[in-house]
């Protein structure tokens, strides 16, 4: 019997790739992704230009006359007199949004925000921090005689700065921002449980749907089992890398187009932000893109993270796939499957509950034993990368995960033969353990 086995991989993939589920996810998750960077940036956008308050300030201490700052949403007035004929005449003839009385206190300052319609989101922590700081200069001059630019000259000049420098084994000191990440390590576990979750399931619904229909039958005249097995789990993880390059594209892209047609769009993001105050401080943001900035502040290279990523996502998903495919060779349904891949979720599931705990303690011992253990490594590992790992410890965790996969793809093998052609019949697992002995 010769090999087929690109003959199922090319069966495989064109079948999937052609399929109107495909195509749709392929271009929709892109657009998901992509609005959930931009959309809520355009809303709080919208949200501030629409949002504008006249307030109306009635201040019975005096010292807050003419003193607040108006903004491209807040305009401020001032008036004296009765507060309740004030606030009728404001609101009845709809000559302002908001009164603010401040009330004449010997204990504190206090005062009342009344408005009719819905108070505009910002405006309360404003009026807030501008009377702080109005009250607080008042105090600096009238109780220390200090001038307020004298102090904040004091404060400029007394103020904290501490950098973070990581030295690696050999010496080499970089800048290391803790929060990036973070951040980027648990995108990358998230993301890398994600992608295979989906495709290892697929690989399980693949051999579900052939047993059912009896199709393996006719494949198994002219294949051998170990040659399906194996063209269906390369062909789907050829499946999924080119969804996935795509993806990467296709986000990338309809980014770059809104940051071309909208500058200033996400100039403010809280990660360029972090990034760009920290190579300000050195001088490294003049000439320099986004990307290259980052790069600048991790142990590790973007490089490196994709070659990383792009390892521990194919290791992870063959690992899992041969597993699952095993599932799905000794059941004949996808409802009786679960008592079987529950023990090969669970380390899945586990991963994600502990992305949080290990984004922030990246090198303690639960991170490090957990990304050596193959079944939770693609996840843990890829979350720990960001913020620098011992070459050693990478290495060891890739050649355990490949000598797992080995194992894993030669105990399918030996399940997916027997399985495959069993029907009506539920396997215990002493009788697998069984078929795992035979030679």
């Amino acid at each position: 019997m010769k090999n087929n086995t690109f003959l199922i991989i090319a069966r495989e993939y064109t079948t999937r790739v052609r399929k109107k589920s495909f195509i749709i996810l392929t271009i929709l998750l892109p657009i998901l992704i992509a609005a959930i960077i931009v959309l809520p940036v355009l809303l709080v956008m919208h949200s501030e230009k629409g949002q504008h308050a006249n307030v109306l300030v009635v201040d019975d201490t005096e010292l807050f006359i003419n003193s607040f700052e108006n903004t491209d949403n807040t305009t401020f007035s001032y008036s004296s007199g009765d507060i309740d004929f004030l606030k009728k005449d404001a609101f009845d003839n709809e000559k302002y949004d908001c009164v603010f009385h401040i009330l004449n206190n010997s204990q504190g300052l206090k005062s009342n925000l009344y408005y009719r319609k819905d108070l505009p989101s910002g405006l309360q922590s404003n009026l807030e921090s501008q009377m702080d700081e109005i009250f607080f200069d008042r105090m600096l001059q009238d109780s220390f005689n200090i001038q307020p630019a004298r102090f904040e000259k004091l404060q400029e000049l007394t103020k904290s700065d501490i950098t973070t420098i990581q030295v690696d084994d050999e010496g080499k000191e970089r800048e290391n921002i803790a929060e990036m990440n973070e951040i980027i390590g648990m995108m990358c576990g998230f993301f890398i449980y994600f992608i295979i979750i989906i495709f290892a399931s697929q690989v399980l619904r693949g051999v579900l749907e052939e047993k059912s229909n009896r199709i393996v039958e006719v494949l198994i005249s002219s294949v051998k089992p170990i040659q399906l097995l194996t063209g269906k789990i390369v062909g789907i993880a050829l499946v999924g890398i080119t969804q996935f390059l795509i993806w990467v594209v296709l986000t990338v892209g309809i980014v770059s187009a809104v940051g071309l047609a909208a500058p200033d769009l996400l100039s403010g993001s809280e990660a360029t932000e972090i990034v760009a105050e920290g190579a300000s401080a050195t001088g490294q943001v003049q000439g320099l893109s986004i990307f290259q900035q980052i790069n600048n502040y991790f142990p590790i290279s973007f490089t490196e993270i994709i070659l990383c990523f792009f390892f521990f996502f194919v290791v992870g998903y063959l690992i899992y796939a041969t597993l699952y495919a095993a599932t799905g060779s000794v059941v004949d349904s996808e409802s009786d499957s679960q008592q079987y891949t529950m023990p090969v979720t669970i380390p899945l599931i586990l991963s994600i509950i502990l992305i949080p705990s290990i984004s922030t303690n990246p090198n303690g011992q639960l991170a490090f034993w957990f990304s050596m253990i193959p079944l939770t490594s693609p996840i843990i590992m890829m979350v720990r990368l960001p913020a620098g790992v011992p070459i050693w410890q990478l290495l060891t965790s890739m050649g355990v995960a490949v000598l797992f996969l080995l194992f894993c793809i030669w105990a399918a093998a030996k399940i997916y033969r027997v399985g495959i052609l069993m029907y009506g019949k539920k396997n215990s697992w002493r009788e697998i353990f069984r078929w795992l002995k035979r030679a």
